[in-house]
């Protein structure tokens, strides 16, 4: 209990003196609430390592190292986040801002969407593993367990349930950024 007490105590000290250096530096590199996030995570991780850290100087670089991690993870889902967001057609720059267009771009996710939710669990897998995670068809194997050609295989074949679920002709079909190609080709 008394070692808890101590590593409280350490905790509370760290956060009342470098907090606000800590949040500044997460803000400068994100927005405000993502900034909030990564700075409060910051100290769960100084948590964690408090045996690791070092003294005097040395504590506000370790704890700028572990934000830097902590910014660069948020920075990767936001990309992550984006990347699927134009995939599935988000990319407003394409379409000019009117209401027609909106209302045509929201049917398309829908049909999408919904398409995509009528598959089978694996076939929704092998196409998420492509196009949201972005995996070579080579790790899609990997994650399923199986050999390249057979997830090329899957991958094909749950790409033509999709077009057919989705209503789409049968190849080169684009639909907001969402291409779907022949033989095991790239989303």
């Amino acid at each position: 209990m008394e070692q808890a007490g101590a590593r409280s105590e350490v905790l509370r000290r760290l956060f009342e003196e470098y907090y606000d250096a800590v949040a500044r530096y997460c803000l400068r590199r994100l927005s405000h609430a993502d900034a909030g996030d990564a700075a409060s995570r910051v100290f769960v991780v100084a948590w964690r390592k408090v045996d690791e850290m070092p003294d005097g100087d040395g504590i506000l670089p370790w704890l700028y190292g572990i934000a830097r991690y902590e910014v660069n993870t948020i920075r990767r889902a936001a990309r992550r986040w984006d990347a699927l967001h134009m995939r599935m057609g988000g990319l407003a720059q394409t379409y000019p801002e009117n209401t027609e267009s909106v209302v045509v771009r929201r049917s398309e996710h829908e049909d999408i969407l919904a398409a995509l939710g009528s598959l089978s669990k694996t076939d929704r897998e092998v196409i998420l593993l492509r196009s949201y995670e972005d995996l070579p068809i080579s790790q899609i194997a990997v994650v399923l367990g199986c050999s390249s050609g057979a997830a090329s295989k899957r991958h094909t074949r749950a790409l033509k349930r999709l077009r057919k679920a989705a209503g789409l002709p049968r190849e080169g079909v684009s639909v907001n950024e969402l291409r779907v190609a022949s033989d095991g080709g790239e989303i």
